[in-house]
């Protein structure tokens, strides 16, 4: 998980959020670092919008959908029925959530 408000979130807040979601895999990191990569990361690397905007709460957004990213930095992904790639997982709702889940249980065991 990589934060969208690196000004805020240093590695004490990090970890704060990682105990309250109960994120206790080794293989499971919060990150923080320069918010120009961070936003070029989202944006252009794994092609997820995340910004800042004044007008919403917290003056941050982004889009909900996740990335599952394997050890080798490939993003992960499901196939529909006609075999096209599912890049994301919706994590708002409770079937994009239960299938990231399935799919991280898979990562762990290579």
């Amino acid at each position: 998980s990589i934060t969208i408000d690196p000004e805020h979130d240093n590695s004490t807040v990090l970890k704060e959020h990682a105990s309250i979601l109960g994120a206790t895999s080794a293989n499971w990191h919060f990150l923080t670092g320069d918010k120009k990569y961070i936003y070029d990361l989202a944006n252009k690397g794994f092609n997820l919008y995340a910004g800042e905007n004044s007008k919403v709460n917290g003056g941050f957004e982004h889009s909900g959908l996740f990335a599952l990213i394997d050890k080798n930095g490939d993003i992960r992904c499901r196939k529909d029925e006609y075999g096209n790639p599912i890049l994301y997982y919706d994590g708002l709702e409770k079937k994009g959530v239960r299938d990231m889940q399935q799919d991280i249980a898979i990562l762990l065991k290579e």
